[in-house]
């Protein structure tokens, strides 16, 4: 969702139990509107761990904001590393 924040974000992930199975997650922000951009990159420890957080994630409808949106989750591929 635009209205939530990277500190919010790191805690659902941690909440759901994936504290300590990232290590790196970019949740870009429109400095001029104050708003994410909708999506973030999160780069899990293993491969299990991210096919966990693949199956965990895709489709999440119950964010900590009032929104409509649905998590999707996919892989990264070569042109965005």
């Amino acid at each position: 969702p635009s209205n939530y924040t990277r500190d919010r974000l790191r805690e659902l992930l941690d909440a759901e139990g994936f504290f300590g199975r990232y290590d790196f997650m970019y949740f870009p922000t429109d400095f001029r509107t104050a708003s994410s951009l909708g999506f973030a990159f999160v780069n899990l420890a293993s491969a299990a761990d991210a096919t966990h957080f693949r199956a965990h994630f895709g489709g999440l409808r119950q964010w900590a904001v009032r929104t409509s949106k649905v998590c999707n989750v996919s892989w990264a591929s070569a042109d965005q590393q």
